[in-house]
C-alpha cells in the first residue's frame, strides 16, 4: 500500500544541469507570503512554437500567480526553447531545466521537473496542449483535503494521434481553448482517444479490470509524495511509449487510485509523428515493462501493443481473470503424464498451464501457469523452475526445450490467444504437444 515518501530522500538535480535564471520576477520566493501549491511540469523537445501556445494558455488561469508554478523540462532542444520560456518570466512563476539529448527521455525529464518543484501537487502536461482558464483550479480540486491519494487523469480533447481531426490547428489559432471546445464538443473526432473506453465504465476507472492503463501523461496530476513513494518514472525507458504505463502500474500496485477529471481538460495540438519509429520504441519499452514485471496482465499487454490493439487490453484482462477463476480447480496431471510417456528419455520439457499438481515422473521442467497460487504449489519441493505467465510472451530462449505441452488449463484462452500460444511454443521448443488437438 501507498505510504508517503521521506522528503529528505528525494533526489536532487545537479546545479550544472538546471537553469533558474527565468525566475527574474519571482526570484524563487513566495509571492505575498504564499508558496505555490501546484506545479505544472511540461516536458518538451524541439517544439518551441507549441510550447509557446501551452504557456500562453497557462497565463490565462483564473487562479492567481501565487498558486502555481511552471517547470519546462527540456529533453535536449536546439530550437530556442529556453528563449521561449524566458518570454514568460514576467507572467508566470516559471523555471527551466535542460538535459542533454540522449534520445527520447520524457520520463527522465518529468523526474527532473518534479525534483525542482516547490509545490506538493504535480501536474504533467504535454508540450503544445492548450488548456482552459480553470485547468489548474480543477486539478487542485481533484486532490482536495480528505481525498484518498490518487492519480487524476485530465481529459484530452482532440487526442487521436493516428488520425487527428482536421481544423483543430486553425481553430486554436483563431479562438481561445474554451471557444474551441464549445465549437467542436459534439464532434466524435474531437473526443479523447480513450473516450469509448471511459464511456464503457461510466467514467469510473474502478470498474475496469485495469484501472491504471489509460493513465497517459498528456494531462494528469498526483501528489508529489505519492509520485516519489513509488520512485517516479523509470529513467531506463528511452524512446516513446510505455514509461507512463509502467509508472501507473507501480502506482496501482501501491494501492493508489485513479480518477477521470473531465473538467481539467486540455486540447491536443496536432503535430507530425514518425509512427514507424514510435511503434518500434513503444514495443521495445513494453518488453522492458514486461521484463520488470513478469505477470500475465503485462505479458498480454505486450502482445496487444505489438498488434496495435492495446485499447483491447482491459477486455482481455477481464477474460483472463474469468477463465483463471473457472479453471482454478482443473487438474491436468494426467495430461502431463501422457506427454511424459510419449517423450524420449532425458527430454527437456515446458508445460504451459501446469496447474497445482504435476506427476512425479516429470523430469526437471519449466512450468507456466496464469494462477500464481497453483504455480507455486506445483513448484513446491520439486526440481522445476516456473514462470507466472500465459505463455504468449515468455522469457525463455529460442529452442531451449525439446517438448512444449499445452494443457487444457489454457482452454478458455485459446479462442483469442491460440496463434500466439502456438507461435511461442514453437519458438522455445522443437516439438509441441497440444492436448486440445486429437
Amino acid at each position: 500500500m501507498y505510504t508517503p515518501s521521506c522528503s529528505t530522500c528525494k533526489p536532487r538535480p545537479t546545479s550544472s544541469r538546471r537553469h533558474r535564471g527565468c525566475r527574474k520576477r519571482w526570484g524563487g520566493r513566495a509571492i505575498n507570503g504564499h508558496q505555490p501549491d501546484t506545479v505544472v511540469i511540461i516536458p518538451t523537445y524541439n517544439r518551441s512554437g507549441l510550447l509557446r501556445r501551452t504557456l500562453t494558455t497557462l497565463t490565462r488561469q483564473r487562479v492567481g500567480p501565487d498558486v502555481f508554478e511552471v517547470i519546462v523540462a527540456d529533453d535536449g532542444s536546439t530550437d530556442g526553447t529556453r528563449a521561449v520560456v524566458d518570454e514568460f518570466s514576467d507572467r508566470l512563476d516559471i523555471s527551466y531545466h535542460f538535459q542533454e539529448d540522449l534520445g527520447f527521455r520524457a520520463g527522465t525529464a518529468r523526474n527532473a521537473g518534479a525534483r525542482l518543484a516547490r509545490a506538493p501537487l504535480l501536474v504533467f502536461l504535454d508540450s503544445g496542449a492548450a488548456v482552459g482558464p480553470d485547468f489548474v483550479h480543477h486539478h487542485r480540486l481533484a486532490h482536495r483535503a480528505g481525498t484518498a491519494p490518487r492519480m487524476s487523469l485530465g481529459y484530452a480533447y482532440g487526442y487521436n494521434p493516428d488520425d487527428p481531426m482536421p481544423g483543430i490547428e486553425e481553430a486554436l489559432r483563431r479562438w481561445t481553448p474554451e471557444q474551441t471546445v464549445a465549437h467542436f464538443v459534439d464532434e466524435p473526432a474531437f473526443r479523447d482517444l480513450r473516450h469509448a473506453s471511459l464511456v464503457a465504465c461510466d467514467f469510473d476507472l474502478s470498474r475496469r479490470a485495469l484501472p491504471w492503463n489509460l493513465s497517459w501523461t498528456i494531462n494528469c496530476s498526483l501528489p508529489a509524495d505519492v509520485f516519489w513513494a513509488v520512485g517516479g518514472f523509470d529513467d531506463t525507458f528511452v524512446g516513446w511509449g510505455a514509461e507512463d504505463l509502467e509508472f501507473a502500474f507501480r502506482l496501482h500496485q501501491a494501492g493508489v487510485g485513479f480518477h477521470v477529471n473531465r473538467d481539467a481538460w486540455a486540447i491536443e495540438s496536432p503535430h507530425e509523428r514518425d509512427w514507424d519509429l514510435l511503434d518500434k520504441t513503444f514495443l521495445t519499452n513494453m518488453d522492458r515493462f514486461l521484463n520488470k514485471h513478469r505477470e500475465p496482465i503485462v505479458e498480454i499487454g505486450t502482445v496487444l501493443v505489438a498488434k496495435l490493439r492495446h485499447l483491447e487490453w482491459d477486455e482481455c484482462v477481464d477474460e483472463l481473470r474469468q477463465w483463471t477463476h473457472a479453471a482454478r480447480d482443473r487438474d491436468v496431471a494426467d495430461e502431463i503424464e501422457r506427454a511424459v510417456r510419449d517423450s524420449g528419455p532425458g527430454e527437456r520439457m515446458a508445460i504451459f498451464g501446469c496447474g497445482a499438481r504435476v506427476p512425479g515422473s516429470l523430469p526437471p521442467a519449466v512450468l507456466l501457469d496464469v494462477d500464481r497460487e497453483k504455480l507455486d504449489a506445483a513448484l513446491a519441493g520439486g526440481p522445476h523452475v516456473g514462470h507466472h505467465a500465459v505463455g504468449v510472451r515468455t522469457p525463455l530462449p529460442d529452442q531451449v526445450v525439446d517438448t512444449v505441452v499445452l494443457t487444457s488449463r489454457l482452454g478458455g484462452l485459446r479462442q483469442r490467444w491460440n496463434d500466439d500460444l502456438l507461435t511461442e511454443a514453437q519458438r522455445i521448443g522443437r516439438r509441441v504437444v497440444d492436448v486440445a488437438v486429437p
